[in-house]
C-alpha cells in the first residue's frame, strides 16, 4: 500500500495524486503554498479519499463565508469512496463531516484517535493544535504534541510544534529549547522561527529579536501568506518597541499587507499592526481605508471570536457602515450559539466588541469600561499572548486618554517587566509620571 510522506498509509492514489497528497502533508506542516496543490489533485482522482478529504481540509481553513459549501463537495466525494478508505482515512473523513457542522468537540475526540493510533500523522497533531489554539487551550496544544512527540523525534515539526505549546504556557526556557532543536534538524522551519520570536519578545530580547529574524527572513521563501505575513508581523512589533518608525512602516507595507488581502490572517495581522501603530504614535496615513475595502465582507462574520474582534475594530477605523452591523452580528451570537461556544461569545467576545468599537470611535470612556470586563478573560477567544496583548494596549490607550495615570502607570510598570527598554513604553511612562508629579 502506499504511504505519504511521514510513512502513513494511504488507499488508494496514482502516482500525481500522492504527490498532491505529499505537498499537503509537507506544505501544511512548514507553512507552503504547496499545501494548496491538493486541490487540483483531489479534482483529478475524485475518487481518491485522502486528497479529497485534505481537499475539504483546505477550504475550511479559509475561515471564510462560502468555504463550508466547498468542503462539503470534497467531503461528498470522499464518502462515496470511502468503502476501499482505511481506518485512518475514515476518522479523517468523519472529521471533516464534523468541522463543517461545527461540532469541534467531535473533531478533537476523533483527532485524539487518530493521534493514539497513527502518532507519525503530524498534520492530524498539527490540526488539533489549530482547534485548542483557536480555544485559547495552551494546554491541550502541548498536549497532544507531547503524545506524538517519541514517534517523531527525528522530525523539525513536532519539536516546533512542542515549542510553541510550551510558549503560551510560559515555559519559555523549555519552548526556546524545542524551537532550537527544532531548527538545528531543519533551518526553514518557520513554525520554530515563530516560537523563538514570541520567547525574544516574552523575555525583552528586542535587539536579539530583530537580528534573528533578520537572519530566518533569507528561508521564508515559498511559505503561505500567513507565515510569511505573520513572521513579518513578529519582526515589525521588535521594530515598534525599538521606535524605528520607518522598519515598521516598511515591514507594513511591503510584507505584512498586500500579500492575499482577502484572507482572513492577513486582514487580522494588518489590522492589529495599524492599531498598535497608533497606539506608539505613528500617523498610519489611509492605510485603515485600504483594509476596509478588502473586509466589506466581513459584515456578518463571526466564523471565530478572535477574528470578527479585528475585523469589527479595522472596519469602525475606517468609519464603515458594516462595523454597526457587525456589532449585531456580535450580538446575536451572544444569544444564540451553541452550548460549546455561548460563554465565550456573551461572556467575552460581546463586551471586548462592545470595547473595541467604542475604543476605534474615541469613546475611550465605554472603551476603558468594556475592555476591563473582557481582558482577564480574553484567552478564551484564541489567539497567542502576543496576538491578545492588542486588547491590553488598546485598553491602556483608553487609560491614558482618559487621563487615568495612576492606572495607566502600574499598566505600564507591568509591561517593563517583559519589554524594559521599549520606546513606547517609557515614553508613556514619563508623560505619566510627570502628569502625576512624581518624574525624578
Amino acid at each position: 500500500m502506499a504511504q505519504d510522506a511521514l510513512g502513513n498509509e494511504v488507499s488508494r492514489a496514482s502516482a500525481v495524486t500522492l504527490q498532491g497528497i505529499d505537498d499537503f502533508v509537507t506544505g501544511f506542516l512548514g507553512y507552503e503554498k504547496k499545501a494548496a496543490n491538493i486541490i487540483a489533485a483531489a479534482d483529478g482522482e475524485p475518487d481518491a479519499v485522502l486528497a479529497n478529504t485534505y481537499a475539504g481540509f483546505t477550504w475550511m481553513f479559509l475561515e471564510a463565508e462560502g468555504a463550508k459549501a466547498m468542503a462539503g463537495k470534497y467531503l461528498a466525494r470522499a464518502q462515496a469512496a470511502a468503502a476501499g478508505a482505511n481506518e485512518r482515512e475514515r476518522m479523517l473523513i468523519a472529521q471533516l463531516e464534523r468541522w463543517i457542522a461545527d461540532d469541534i468537540p467531535a473533531v478533537q475526540a476523533i483527532g485524539d484517535e487518530i493521534v493514539a493510533r497513527h502518532p507519525r500523522d503530524l498534520t492530524s497533531v498539527k490540526l488539533h493544535q489549530y482547534f485548542s489554539f483557536n480555544r485559547g487551550d495552551a494546554a491541550n496544544m502541548l498536549r497532544i504534541a507531547k503524545a506524538a512527540e517519541a514517534a517523531n523525534a527525528d522530525n523539525p515539526h513536532i519539536h516546533g510544534m512542542l515549542a510553541f505549546g510550551y510558549e503560551q504556557l510560559h515555559d519559555l526556557e523549555t519552548a526556546e529549547r524545542e524551537a532550537r532543536l527544532a531548527l538545528k534538524l531543519k533551518t526553514k522551519e518557520p513554525w520554530a522561527q515563530h516560537a523563538l520570536a514570541h520567547v525574544m519578545l516574552g523575555t525583552g530580547r528586542v535587539e536579539e529579536g530583530v537580528q534573528f529574524l533578520a537572519e530566518a527572513q533569507r528561508t521564508w521563501v515559498d511559505l503561505n501568506s500567513f507565515m510569511y505575513t505573520h513572521n513579518w508581523w513578529h519582526k515589525a512589533l521588535f521594530h515598534i518597541s525599538q521606535g524605528d518608525h520607518a522598519a515598521v512602516f516598511d515591514a507594513y507595507d511591503n510584507h505584512v499587507w498586500g500579500i492575499e488581502p482577502g484572507y482572513s490572517q492577513d486582514q487580522v495581522g494588518a489590522v492589529s499592526l495599524l492599531a498598535r501603530m497608533e497606539v506608539a504614535g505613528m500617523d498610519v496615513g489611509n492605510r485603515w481605508e485600504d483594509v476596509a475595502d478588502h473586509m466589506r465582507g466581513r459584515g456578518r462574520d463571526t466564523i471565530q471570536p478572535f477574528l470578527t474582534l479585528q475585523y469589527l475594530y479595522g472596519l469602525a477605523r475606517a468609519e464603515r457602515v458594516e462595523a454597526d452591523e457587525l456589532m449585531r452580528a456580535v450580538e446575536e451570537k451572544a444569544a444564540t450559539s451553541s452550548a460549546f461556544d455561548r460563554v465565550v461569545w456573551r461572556e467575552v467576545a460581546l463586551p471586548a466588541a462592545r470595547g473595541v468599537l467604542a475604543h476605534a470611535r474615541g469613546d475611550y470612556a465605554a472603551a476603558a469600561k468594556w475592555l476591563s470586563v473582557a481582558n482577564p478573560r480574553m484567552t478564551e477567544i484564541g489567539g497567542s499572548h502576543a496576538q491578545r496583548d492588542l486588547f491590553g494596549q488598546l485598553l491602556l490607550d483608553a487609560h491614558l486618554k482618559l487621563g487615568n495615570w495612576v492606572i495607566a502607570q502600574q499598566m505600564l510598570e507591568m509591561r517593563r517587566t517583559w519589554d524594559p527598554d521599549g520606546v513606547p513604553v517609557n515614553q508613556a511612562l514619563a508623560l505619566v509620571k510627570e502628569r502625576l508629579g512624581t518624574a525624578a
